[in-house]
């Protein structure tokens, strides 16, 4: 264990040596190990022994940062003596906003060697109001009870109008943290049991639930996914622009990159969204292997390239070889859509890896395997009203679904009916899981944590069968619309709408609305971008006959304005919080010049 007579007086600066290059890929003098240590902190020790980290990029591509895991490990353990001195202590939390910068990560890992709970939290760019963000942030820090609040000083304003009323001891930047004195903080990082960290996952504002990760249960994931899932071995090199507040850029492209010694590439997230083959860009400069994204993720950068001449962005993405899928529900048409589109670039649709995870299982539960692609299973839709995943014979309608591997070995998982009972191949029920990655509970939130967990068992709300050994997932048990005693699934409805010409994914919501005796009704709202009521009018008409005859479904055709709808913090459409948002008046409908269904 470091001693703070050991420590830096002075703040050692992130690598800023002419001209700046990145990490290296290749550590040939240090044996890659897969995050078989007993706590993050050890980790980083074993880590900052090579010259791997983490390297941070424009919104152009040009490399701005470099932070190795030596340089890592010495700010680290100097901002942890300083925090502990500022009197937070072990097992306290602080919220840190998570932008994709070295500044995150030193604090994270600050905390970690000071033996405190980080609690990571979203930025503003990923809410579309400004009060919206101010509710998200502040129930997280309340929930956490959180002492201190740090992140980038132009977001500080925010964070001190959420914090009003709340005792923290400090809201500020890194450069606040600095300028701490040393005095007579320790370092006490936490034992294999103790938390690491509290991730809030993309659900309720008003009742936050932060998942309880410990450094037992993320050391065990992140070896199943490193030795069992993407296969990481020497030379590996992963690119993201997944958000650090997220479980798949925190976990995946964050701790499961430092408890394996590889480097990483960063393109923050706002940056993608406005320059996305910025992202491609990188791993054909740094000849990256492993890179994931969302659905939407794939399919903004088929779009930006549709228009080009093929070929005249002169990448080469020979080198990319787990092109991972996970986030939300796959679509294999726009996944198809981006192999062909980069397949010019030496993508190869091999490198499709499908999984599937949530943060209560620290991130990943079921991997497909490398190298094999996208494995789609198409089946009878009639059928799967029934929750039967019957395989499309000639004549009848179907459903693709992409299969999500198998599962870690960590980890056992059950798929039951309503009764609890277990079911066989091809039945579609309740996903639950059990193992060492999954989370012990809630932070202060027993009844959340009893609703969640039985017996050890995770109750997943996701719902999916299997095939032979391999999971497919097929949607939220919540999410699940009862029509005249169907059940129809949200996402048909919704990708039906978004091939409708001028409209696009998280384009439209699919929701059910009370009516007055009681009963439901089925409705889609659809944001709206023309102004014209005549343009209007077409659009709806459009919607409400394209799901009739693709769905089979009579919608109540709801246009909202654009950029209305909102999403979780990992980009997903936000289906529930956009019908309360309705319900609640804070989506307005806009005149469509239509009648209702």
């Amino acid at each position: 264990m470091v001693t703070p007579s050991a420590l830096p007086q002075t703040e050692p600066s992130v690598s800023t040596a002419v001209p700046l290059r990145p990490t290296p890929s290749s550590t040939p003098n240090l044996p890659k190990r897969l995050a078989d240590f007993a706590t993050l902190t050890e980790a980083v020790d074993y880590a900052a022994k090579s010259d791997a980290g983490f390297n941070f990029y424009s919104a152009r591509g040009g490399l701005e940062a470099v932070q190795t895991y030596r340089d890592l490990r010495e700010r680290a353990v100097s901002h942890a003596v300083r925090l502990s001195a500022a009197g937070i202590k072990p097992g306290e939390r602080v919220a840190l906003l998570a932008a994709t910068a070295p500044e995150f990560l030193t604090l994270f890992f600050a905390c970690q060697y000071a033996g405190i709970i980080p609690v990571p939290m979203p930025l503003p760019t990923a809410f579309g109001r400004r009060e919206a963000y101010i509710d998200q942030i502040k129930g997280q820090m309340v929930s956490s009870g959180a002492r201190m609040a740090l992140g980038p000083a132009e977001f500080l304003p925010l964070v001190q109008e959420a914090a009003v009323g709340m005792p923290l001891a400090l809201i500020g930047s890194l450069t606040d943290v600095t300028a701490l004195p040393e005095g007579q903080g320790t370092l006490k990082p936490g034992s294999a049991f103790d938390l690491s960290y509290i991730q809030y996952s993309s659900g309720s504002t008003r009742f936050p639930t932060g998942v309880m990760v410990t450094h037992a249960s993320l050391m065990a994931n992140c070896h199943g996914m490193n030795k069992y899932g993407v296969r990481n071995q020497p030379g590996e090199r992963a690119t993201s622009w997944l958000p650090f507040f997220h479980d798949m850029g925190l976990v995946g492209f964050m701790l499961g990159a430092t408890t394996s010694q590889s480097s990483v590439d960063y393109l923050a997230t706002e940056d993608f969204a406005r320059r996305p083959l910025t992202w491609l860009k990188i791993i054909s400069e740094n000849q990256g292997t492993m890179s994931y994204a969302p659905s939407f993720g794939y399919e903004l950068c088929a779009r930006r390239v549709s228009s080009m001449a093929e070929g005249s962005l002169g990448l080469d993405l020979s080198s990319w070889k787990v092109a991972g899928i996970g986030g939300e529900m796959i679509k294999p048409n726009v996944m198809q859509a981006f192999a062909d589109a980069f397949k010019p670039y030496g993508f190869s649709d091999k490198a499709f890896c499908a999984s599937y995870g949530l943060a209560e299982a620290v991130l990943a539960v079921s991997f497909s395997d490398r190298d094999k692609g996208m494995h789609v299973d198409l089946v009878d839709k009639d059928a799967l009203e029934d929750n039967r995943a019957e395989p499309v014979t000639n004549g009848s309608e179907g459903r693709a679904f992409v299969t999500c591997g198998k599962v870690l070995p960590d980890q056992r998982l059950e798929i039951r009916d309503a009764s609890g009972a277990v079911l066989g191949e091809r039945r579609v029920g309740r996903v639950f899981v059990i193992g060492d990655s999954i989370m012990k509970g809630y932070f202060n939130a027993p009844e959340a944590t009893a609703e969640a967990l039985k017996d050890g068992w995770l109750d997943t709300g996701d719902l999916g069968y299997w095939i032979g050994k391999d999971l497919v997932i097929v949607g939220r048990a919540k999410d699940m619309m009862i029509v005249n005693g169907r059940n129809v699934w949200p996402q048909d409805i919704e990708w039906t709408v978004e091939h409708i010409d001028g409209l696009k994914s998280g384009d439209a919501a699919a929701i059910l609305l009370a009516n007055a005796d009681g009963s439901d009704r089925p409705a889609i709202l659809v944001q709206c971008r023309p102004t014209e009521p005549a343009e209007r009018t077409r659009i709806a008409a459009e919607v409400r006959a394209r799901v009739q005859e693709s769905v089979g479904v009579t919608c109540e055709v709801i246009l909202v304005p654009a950029r209305s709808l909102p999403k979780t913090t990992s980009g997903k459409l936000a289906r529930g919080r956009a019908k309360s948002m309705f319900v609640a008046g804070e989506i307005s409908a806009l005149d469509n010049g239509a009648p209702a269904a």
